[in-house]
């Protein structure tokens, strides 16, 4: 059977799911849960990924996001390797964690981001132990559901820094006390009436209206290449010169001494070319005069710095301050 394609665009929103292997698990305890979310939330801040909601089951997860930069494949390649290492390491064990490549559906975000979430809110319930709950039971064991997003958007004292809530709560009134009722409501209904979106995925990889469809066919799937990458820019981020230029001013340095140094100012700029202005490790590899996998590992060196000197988050917050206020 043929792979369903990986379509890619910036600002793209996918339904992401990994399950694992032989259907065992994937995490063991609260622990493993935690790191999961810790690395996540590394990787949203370092691929520049927007997550609308996620549920983390015993042997898989769902995720709900939106990539600014068409990086979906990169993004999980790193996310799906990091955990499989820490859990690998953690249980003594060797092999692969997951049963395959992870799962992308491309979504519409217009018709589509709010039923989605409600889909992926509901996955708790659909095993064969809580689907035999009552009504009534099965919305306390949703509402006390630790592994999942609904908790913040259905009480704002429980929010995660890693969610976008306002997005998804804009179709129920806005991202305030009702529109978290009306949110919770949908759901409750949705636990009598069902909602299956399954059926109306084509594919195995695109949900949408016809038109949305249409669009994704007509421009990603005449190709007869067996996967489609990024093929087409639908945004344009900030021009790489501005960057630099930002940075030289910020760091009273210019490039060309940016890029003979080992160190961390050379990692900033890898850092913002990749997030802020949309050039690929491949191509900032080439601008700094390194390969692919010098950017890679400058990047990470950077995470792990950033975690220990808030100096350095803050130089890097006053260039994309700068940066903000540069029209192209």
């Amino acid at each position: 059977m043929a792979r369903p394609l990986r379509i890619q665009y910036e600002n793209a929103l996918y339904h992401v799911t990994c399950r694992g292997n032989e259907r065992k698990a994937i995490f063991k305890d609260d622990y493993d849960k935690n790191v999961f979310l810790e690395l996540l939330n590394d990787g949203l801040k370092t691929y520049n990924i927007i997550l609308y909601c996620y549920v983390l089951m015993d042997n898989h997860f769902h995720l709900l996001l939106e990539t600014p930069l068409a990086n979906l494949s990169e993004f999980m390649r790193w996310f799906n390797i990091t955990y499989t290492s820490h859990y690998n390491r953690r249980h003594k064990r060797i092999g692969h964690l997951y049963q395959g490549r992870y799962k992308s559906i491309l979504v519409e975000k217009r018709s589509y981001l709010h039923i989605v979430s409600r889909y992926i809110h509901l996955n708790p319930v659909r095993t064969k132990q809580e689907g035999k709950l009552t009504l009534s039971e099965k919305e306390n064991y949703l509402r006390n559901y630790r592994w999942s997003s609904l908790l913040g958007y259905i009480d704002e004292t429980r929010r995660g820094s890693i969610i976008d809530y306002a997005r998804i709560l804009e179709s129920y009134g806005g991202d305030n006390k009702k529109g978290r009722r009306l949110y919770w409501e949908s759901l409750c209904n949705d636990l009598s009436t069902g909602i299956d979106i399954k059926e109306k995925v084509i594919g195995g990889s695109i949900l949408g209206s016809d038109m949305f469809i249409n669009w994704a066919k007509d421009t990603f799937l005449p190709a007869k290449s067996r996967e489609i990458p990024a093929v087409q820019r639908l945004k344009k981020y900030t021009a790489k010169d501005k960057i630099i230029d930002a940075l030289c001013k910020e760091t009273n340095k210019s490039f060309d001494e940016i890029k003979k140094e080992r160190g961390i100012i050379r990692q900033m700029a890898m850092d913002l070319l990749y997030r802020v202005g949309g050039l690929s490790g491949t191509e900032i590899g080439e601008m700094m005069g390194v390969d692919y996998s010098t950017v890679s590992q400058g990047r990470k060196r950077l995470r792990e710095n950033l975690k220990r000197d808030k100096h350095l988050s803050q130089i890097i917050k006053r260039v994309e301050v700068d940066l903000s206020m540069v029209k192209i």
